[in-house]
């Protein structure tokens, strides 16, 4: 395809990929009024959430292995109906049943759709013209993360939408950009005659990752940590991630190209890529709630105060993806990235209920600086490592790590939150002669508004505070992810879309570029 050909394509790719994103995190400020309009519990609340990001995750690398077996614009195709079918029934449910069961149908659609626009660039400009692309995708990925919250918001605040159009928003941005990806995307795809697809696998990598994210998202809230609980769900998941391992390493086509992640630079990328993902995912969401509890913003101000992230974001994913297209070296920017994102972290880790909104600003602009620099470059260094029909296994890998690690981060992140603030509360309380036990619900409740004053602020104050350690360990799991990239090979990217490959002819070394 010719440059002018990508970008009408990419102008689609992107549209489906930020209506993607963006729905996983446009319900967060609305779910509170969603669950209460649809009489639902606190578990159903959770499963709401946990509903989508068990089926986007573990289908991930599912549909990337798919994507090197059968036709990627058809599999495009596919996936955009399903998420587009599911997002409107979810606006029209009638109970939280039923909302959790098209959840998880949405998520399906999502995990599809993260990557398979990510194969589908690879699989239409080589890697070294693929870091100017990666620019505006990284841009997209970052408007939708920290900008759905901000959407949410304003959707909530506004009387004559409703909460039902956090899901309806999705459905014409879809409809559209299968419209157009239908008369200007043309792939040049190669017919697979020996087909085989590893539904073991598949099913033990989903049924690992599935137990493995139920852990997490209930462990230190519905049971402790050191349980029976634990052990019958970490330690299972355990065992069928090995033994899923074991599969991968013996069928002739793997879900999850295992040969290619212990090759040094997509180990290392992926070992970078999860550490990324935990700081990002991990730090960026307890942002909105510390800036509407400690600091008492609305939804909608939350959202306005996150920019600096998703404006360091936009810059250097852009100005990042064309100099590493000019120079067709990635290492640079990934070490440089990593750093900033650490500094930013560090910067962060400081704040209390009471530190100047400008110095977070900077804190917050380092932060999105420091993803904008790493994420999409690392996923390049994989996809550089591998031939055209590894492309979608080895990008579903790396997504799914990043997936898994922003999933850990969370949970272990609001485990950490939780037992600061109950700590912090109980010695705020003890301070002004309160029994935290005489309090009750009152302390522990996020109704502010509810409670007496002088409870309301150690609340506030508490949340505020404990903040900041979260930030800390954010900024020592980015700290990881720097080491990671330190000893990243220094190669340059190639500049076709697949492998050359060598082929001894006698004593002669011809090389082929496909």
């Amino acid at each position: 395809m010719t440059h002018r050909e990508v970008l009408r394509a990419l102008s689609g790719l992107l549209m489906v990929l930020f209506a993607a994103m963006v729905s996983s995190t446009v319900v967060s400020v609305a779910l509170p009024q969603i669950v209460g309009d649809l009489g639902g519990s606190q578990s159903q609340y959770t499963w709401v959430v946990t509903a989508t990001l068990l089926a986007s995750t573990a289908s991930t690398p599912v549909w990337g292995k798919l994507a090197d077996l059968f036709d990627k614009k058809r599999l495009l195709q596919i996936a955009i109906v399903i998420f587009a079918a599911a997002s409107l029934a979810c606006g029209l449910v009638q109970n939280t049943e039923q909302l959790i069961a098209l959840r998880a149908v949405q998520g399906l659609g999502m995990g599809a759709l993260q990557v398979l626009v990510q194969v589908i660039i690879g699989a239409m400009v080589s890697p070294k013209e693929r870091g100017r692309y990666n620019g505006y995708l990284g841009g997209v990925m970052a408007v939708s993360t920290v900008g759905g919250p901000l959407l949410g918001g304003a959707i909530t605040d506004t009387d004559w939408l409703g909460w039902q159009w956090c899901f309806f928003l999705a459905v014409p941005i879809t409809v559209i950009a299968f419209a157009m990806l239908t008369r200007t995307l043309h792939l040049d795809e190669t017919k697979n005659t020996d087909t085989k697809v590893d539904y073991l696998g598949a099913v033990l990598i989903a049924a690992g990752v599935s137990l493995l994210l139920l852990w997490v998202t209930f462990v230190g809230d519905d049971f402790d940590w050191i349980s029976w609980q634990t052990l019958a769900m970490a330690g299972g998941a355990v065992v069928i991630l090995v033994a899923a391992a074991l599969v991968e390493t013996r069928v002739s086509q793997p879900v999850v190209p295992l040969h290619v992640l212990k090759r040094r630079d997509p180990a290392l990328a992926t070992v970078a890529s999860l550490a990324v993902g935990m700081a990002m995912f991990g730090g960026s969401v307890f942002l909105g709630q510390y800036f509407q509890i400690s600091r008492g913003f609305s939804p909608t101000e939350a959202g306005l105060l996150t920019i600096p992230m998703m404006f360091g974001v936009l810059v250097a994913s852009a100005v990042a993806g064309r100099m590493v297209s000019k120079s067709g070296s990635v290492k640079p920017y990934i070490i440089t990235g990593t750093l900033v994102l650490t500094a930013g972290f560090a910067m962060l880790a400081t704040i209390d209920h009471e530190t100047s909104l400008v110095f977070m600003g900077f804190g917050m602009f380092a932060v999105g600086v420091g993803v904008g620099m790493s994420m999409q470059n690392l996923v390049l260094v994989v996809q550089n490592s591998v031939p055209l029909r590894e492309l979608g296994a080895a990008s579903g890998a790396i997504t799914f790590f990043r997936s898994l690690g922003g999933t850990i981060g969370v949970s272990v992140l609001g485990a950490v939150l939780a037992n600061q603030v109950a700590d912090k509360i109980r010695e705020g309380l003890a301070a002004i002669g309160i029994d935290a036990g005489t309090a009750g619900q009152s302390s522990s409740s996020l109704d502010l508004d509810a409670m007496p004053e002088p409870i309301a602020e150690i609340v506030r104050a508490s949340y505020g505070d404990a903040t900041g350690h979260l930030f800390l360990i954010s900024a020592c799991i980015a700290a990881a992810g720097f080491i990671a990239a330190l000893f990243l090979t220094p190669v340059r990217l190639r500049e076709t879309v697949d492998l050359v490959e060598e082929i001894v002819v006698g004593e002669e070394t011809v090389l082929g570029a496909k």
